[in-house]
């Protein structure tokens, strides 16, 4: 087993703070564990997955409930026993539960429903109370939103992205993580985002420290309409601004930056750079949007309660074959059928999001209180909160990045220690952005971190 308010300072600095040690080498920077678990995800079984999803022939989130053969009462179900199983096979490690809620008078759940969604909660030895989640949607639909009895497939919206979460937990359940890791099928998507809206709420009444929210909705076909086929690249799609600012934390980020590099971002920059070094022939595309042009998937609920939350899906979509009729016209085949799901290319996504997951819980939490100085200065400060206790227990030390203003990842770092505070010499403020992540002993990185309120992934 293997184991907050900023408050800018735009004032000259006049002294820099000493350090007081030259900063101890750095942890190992590659992590062969993730290129185990990276490659670990069968498309075999993430297939099997999927056809026995495909076989409930509606997972309407209005559709029968009392059948074992069809609806979505059967399909959740059945991912439940499939949780319990993958925990029987770890001896209980998941906690295996529904959380779910009534929802009515809406305009596409106008009479009483009972949303019901899985989870599976792997807890963390030494910080249990930090999760990270990967999540993908039970139900399916067709043309007619409200039709709840037609046969509506859903093999890869999002079959699929179940199927993913199902998969990466069979694969992390066989280690031990510092943080919690949970694993959701969410109902309700296609209808209002009811059921990341009740997780999400539940997950605050609880005090769940959020650190990413992984929402894999569409992770199958490589075909698109526009007639690419790619099997080797995916999106990332994490909003800028969080929704939860102040004006005061809009004021200072005026006079500061942060439009681009809120939790979710550098939460996608974090998955970019793990893609590239652990997921061999995957190249993301970081897309600063909150989803696609004008709609929405279940990360948008975390993103509203303020929590680092993106989307993960494919490159390449092909609309016939979403939220369709199953008929053929013109010679146009419509539906979200099996045949438009590609199993290694969801295997694939699936290991992206297992390394993500993996590497984020062995980590150390984000510093936090993050805060920056020099102006008029030819030095830059930072400082940072460290955490205590056993949150603390796998922790080496912290790197700082920084970055030009107008390049998207972070370009530069130095390890800097164990320490709570470092100067970076003759590297003036003005012509870039930092920011600073924790590193365990054994070299698992967190997220960077941007000074201020519009950077922080909470006080931990």
């Amino acid at each position: 087993m293997h184991r907050h308010l900023l408050l800018c300072s735009l004032s000259v600095l006049f002294s820099v703070p000493a350090i007081a040690a030259e900063p101890s080498s750095a942890p190992p920077g590659e992590q062969p564990v993730l290129y185990e678990i990276g490659a670990a995800p069968s498309a075999e079984r993430i297939e099997s997955d999927i056809r026995k999803l495909v076989s409930f022939g509606t997972r309407h989130t209005l559709s029968e409930t009392a059948s074992d053969t069809r609806g979505i009462g059967a399909a959740r179900r059945w991912i439940k026993q499939e949780f319990e199983r993958i925990s029987k096979n770890c001896g209980g490690c998941l906690e295996v539960r529904y959380v779910s809620g009534t929802i009515s008078g809406e305009e596409r759940i106008p009479d009483p429903v009972d949303v019901v969604s899985v989870i599976a909660i792997q807890r963390g030895t030494s910080d249990p109370d930090r999760y990270v989640m990967m999540s993908g949607d039970i139900d399916s639909r067709v043309t007619d939103v409200m039709d709840y009895s037609s046969d509506a497939p859903g093999a890869n919206d999002n079959a699929s992205g179940v199927a993913g979460a199902l998969e990466a937990a069979r694969v992390l359940s066989k280690y031990t993580f510092d943080g919690s890791i949970v694993y959701a099928a969410l109902a309700g998507e296609e209808q209002g985002l009811y059921g990341g809206r009740i997780l999400a709420e539940e997950a605050k009444k609880n005090g769940w420290r959020i650190e990413a929210v992984l929402n894999n909705d569409m992770i199958g076909n490589i075909a698109g309409i526009d007639g690419v086929i790619d099997n080797t690249s995916a999106r990332v799609f994490a909003e800028g601004t969080r929704v939860t600012e102040t004006p005061e934390e809009a004021r200072m980020r005026r006079f500061t930056g942060g439009e681009v590099d809120s939790p979710s971002r550098n939460l996608a920059r974090y998955i970019d750079r793990m893609a590239d070094q652990y997921i061999r022939n995957l190249d993301t595309m970081m897309i600063y949007r909150l989803d696609r042009f004008g709609r929405g998937g279940h990360h948008r609920p975390f993103n509203d309660m303020g929590w680092p939350a993106v989307r993960i899906m494919e490159t390449n979509e092909h609309y016939h074959r979403q939220h369709e009729d199953l008929r053929t016209e013109n010679g146009i085949e419509y539906g979200d059928t099996i045949e438009g799901v590609d199993f290694d290319y969801a295997a694939k996504l699936t290991g992206l999001n297992a390394i993500t997951l993996a590497g984020l819980a062995w980590a150390p939490p984000p510093p936090a209180n993050v805060e920056i100085e020099g102006a008029v200065s030819p030095d830059t400060t930072l400082r940072w909160s460290k955490p205590a206790g056993k949150q603390a227990q796998n922790l080496a030390g912290y790197k700082i990045y920084w970055r030009l203003t107008t390049e998207p990842q972070w370009s530069r770092s130095m390890y800097v220690g164990d320490v709570s505070e470092y100067t970076l010499e003759n590297v003036v403020i003005d012509n870039y952005f930092f920011g600073v992540a924790a590193v365990s002993k054994d070299g698992f990185e967190s997220p960077v971190v941007f000074p201020g309120p519009a950077g922080s992934f909470g006080d931990y």
